[in-house]
């Protein structure tokens, strides 16, 4: 099967999908489309199994959709361009040190439990994961996934306040989840040192690097902008910092993700204020939030048929079963201390720690990383288990975090925190 047809394929089940939500099923599209995905990746897995030509047939049509590089190689860098395009830098900035915080430190103390729970638990079903493939597994389900958040956010109906920190939070620990991921997979492979000051150094590079390179970049598409006066010019300018810019900073070994957020920001901020005509903004806010809106449907469509490839021994299901568990308690975790010593949130601790942690969806940053480790030992385990928290974060929390945030919210002693 060529390329265009493998696309031309996805596209047409993922609209399929769309309209069989809309028409039937009524959920919000992004979740919706992803249930229907898994079921019929479930009734393909069943087909095949009772013919082995359907079988090998289906298996090679999914193995041909190369997810992490599509995601983390593709499409992430206009998702969260797009994302991080929307965000007002007033609204986050009352919250910008836990916002901060949330993203870098919470992002390693969450990979940290993670790590040590999961290897506890593994051994403790006798599958034999290494306590540094592990922590690996606990860098990629850590950060919360800004595509999967900002769709359900949307719908949920929190106060602005605090879906400023959870949209903030989102947008910047993806970028420290993949350094860390990348960081650890080094040492694991042997291409990296485990010194303590090597590593850091190469967290610093990659974290403060990207930083440094998203901040230049973002300025300088802003002063061309300013310069001019077309829209379909200003608008490739964009699409030139979400595609060729990520690709620089991958180039360069800078963190891509962090980078591009600081762009969209940059843009969306200062450029929609002092660079752009009225009719640029129009076309151009639209224009992205149609891309948004399309490539979420395509990921989280693909998340549902990326099912397919999946196998599951009664001890993976047990792991993943207990890796959901410890994921969803790391989380607990790694916002409620950050948020317990906020002062600003004193009267509003429970309500936003209970929201940020059954609000910490995982997407597919975290399938892409998973499916991009190389064949160690272990890995079906944890591929299956990524899948898993993905599929429970997508389907239950986020199905269910309006309820959740309405009830919390209304016995909070402050209805609408600032």
């Amino acid at each position: 099967m060529s390329a265009l047809q493998l696309v031309g394929l996805v596209i047409t089940l993922v609209a399929v999908f769309g309209y069989l939500n809309q028409r039937f099923v009524k959920l919000p599209d992004t979740i919706g489309i992803t249930a229907i995905g898994v079921v019929v990746s479930l009734a393909a897995v069943i087909l095949a199994s009772f013919d082995t030509a359907i079988s090998a047939a289906v298996k090679a049509t999914a193995a041909g959709i190369d997810f992490p590089e599509l995601l983390l190689h593709g499409v992430l860098g206009m998702l969260l361009f797009a994302a991080s395009l929307q965000i007002r830098l007033a609204d986050i900035a009352k919250e910008k040190w836990l916002i901060l915080f949330l993203a870098t430190c919470g992002v390693l103390l969450s990979t940290a439990i993670v790590g040590g729970l999961f290897y506890l638990a593994t051994a403790w079903l006798g599958l034999g994961i290494s306590l540094l493939h592990c922590l690996l597994f606990g860098a990629l389900v850590s950060p919360t996934d800004p595509v999967a958040v900002l769709a359900i956010l949307k719908r949920v109906g929190v106060p602005k306040s605090l879906e400023m920190r959870i949209a903030g939070e989102s947008l910047f620990n993806d970028g420290t989840g993949v350094v860390v991921f990348l960081t650890l997979l080094e040492i694991s492979t042997g291409t990296g040192s485990a010194s303590a000051g090597s590593t850091a150094l190469l967290f610093a590079t990659e974290v403060l690097g990207g930083t440094a390179f998203g901040l230049v970049a973002g300025y300088a598409a802003f002063l061309m902008m300013r310069q001019i006066d077309s829209y379909p010019v200003e608008i490739m300018i964009t699409l030139a910092l979400a595609t060729g810019g990520y690709a620089l900073a991958e180039a360069a070994h800078l963190s891509a993700p962090i980078a591009v957020v600081l762009m969209g920001l940059i843009v969306g901020n200062r450029g929609r204020r002092e660079a752009m005509s009225d009719e640029t903004q129009d076309r151009l806010f639209n224009f992205w939030e149609i891309v948004d809106e399309l490539l979420n449907l395509l990921l989280f469509g693909l998340i549902g048929l990326e099912m397919i490839v999946l196998t599951f021994s009664g001890g993976q299901a047990a792991a993943a079963a207990l890796g959901i568990v410890i994921v969803l308690a790391a989380r607990l975790v790694s916002v409620g201390v950050p948020l317990l010593a906020a002062p600003r949130l004193r009267h509003f601790r429970k309500a936003a720690i209970v929201v940020m942690t059954w609000g910490g969806l995982r997407g597919g940053i975290s399938i892409a990383l998973a499916l991009s480790l190389p064949d160690l030992p272990g890995r079906e385990t944890l591929v299956s288990t990524t899948y898993s928290i993905v599929i429970f974060s997508i389907l239950v929390q986020a199905l269910t975090l309006q309820r959740v945030a309405a009830r919390v919210l209304s016995a909070s002693p402050q209805a609408s925190p600032q």
